[in-house]
């Protein structure tokens, strides 16, 4: 996946949505607040910005994580032996690998992200709201056509209520004074 972090951060707020556990690795500049405004739900994501000094520490860190979590998102780089490893361990495990701005040998499937102007300005004042996204998708295998879409980003609508949350009920309202009432 290359060019938007928010397109990363909305894929891993559909997954964290669906009960998915989910990790960052290597990406400092991405914090939490970030994640729970695009959606993602923060109880179910790790970020581990700064993986360590080698290379070899990096990959273990990254194998560890492959164990345990749906999807992993890599933003550092790796040998390409190790990706190759590290590739067949997510397929073992059922997980999910995400390079995210690195060059990854034998990826599946190559997501690229482009942007139109922002929305949500009117003459000079308003907010800025969501700004048209082209995403073209290219691959292997089943993925070889090239296919791309169009959509806003962040998004306007509210995220889709997750089948693991209970709906928010209101509270009723307590008077003030109970000797009141």
């Amino acid at each position: 996946m290359r060019g938007s972090t928010s397109l990363l951060l909305a894929l891993m707020a559909e997954a964290t949505a669906e009960g998915c556990w989910a990790a960052i690795v290597g990406l400092p500049r991405c914090g939490v607040l970030a994640a729970a405004e695009l959606g993602v739900a923060v109880h179910r994501l790790a970020l581990v910005p700064r993986p360590g000094g080698d290379r070899s520490e990096v990959e273990k860190t990254i194998a560890a994580l492959l164990d345990g979590f749906d999807l992993v998102a890599v933003a550092t780089e790796v040998t390409h032996p190790a990706a190759r490893t590290l590739s067949a361990r997510a397929r073992n495990r059922k997980s999910v690998l995400l390079p995210f701005a690195v060059q990854w040998p034998g990826a599946d499937v190559e997501l690229t992200a482009t942007f139109g102007p922002w929305a949500g300005l009117s003459r000079g004042h308003g907010l800025l709201a969501t700004r048209p996204t082209t995403v073209q998708a290219t691959g292997r295998g089943a993925a070889a056509r090239p296919q791309r879409t169009t959509f806003p980003l962040p998004g306007a609508a509210a995220p889709s209520p997750s089948r693991h949350r209970r709906p928010l009920t209101p509270v009723p309202a307590q008077p003030r004074n109970p000797k009141a009432v």
